[in-house]
């Protein structure tokens, strides 16, 4: 197992993945940890964070490219084992203004209805 960095005491993601706080895993690895949202938008609501902390999609770098390709691909296989046939959606909130609400980067998959609503509803 690769030598993971410690984690950050403040987020919430890092205690799931530390175990100190519960959560319906799906799927973990030595670089990723899948569990189920707990307020889902849709049927099917996974989110798919590496077990690394990275606060935001912005402070990637090139080192992060293998995980973050892991995800994807295992974002995929696990729309396909969920029921997501006929298709799912994808997203990742980065900052404030991108409605991120954990500061540790996650893909959202969403799923499992006959058709998912609008991308985005417009501001009020």
């Amino acid at each position: 197992m690769p030598h993971m960095p410690p984690a950050h005491t403040d987020c919430l993601f890092c205690k799931i993945v530390a175990g100190e706080i519960p959560s319906r895993k799906v799927y973990e690895d030595d670089q990723i940890l899948v569990f189920h949202d707990i307020k889902p938008a849709a049927p099917v609501h996974l989110l798919l964070i590496p077990k690394k902390h990275i606060a935001t999609l912005a402070d990637t770098t090139p080192e992060d490219a293998p995980v973050l390709g892991h995800i994807l691909v295992k974002a995929a296989e696990l729309a396909k084992e969920h029921g997501c046939e006929a298709g799912f959606r994808t997203i990742v909130n980065v900052g404030k203004a991108g409605g991120q609400e954990v500061y540790h980067v996650h893909l959202h998959v969403l799923g499992g209805a006959p058709r998912l609503g609008p991308m985005l509803t417009p501001p009020a």
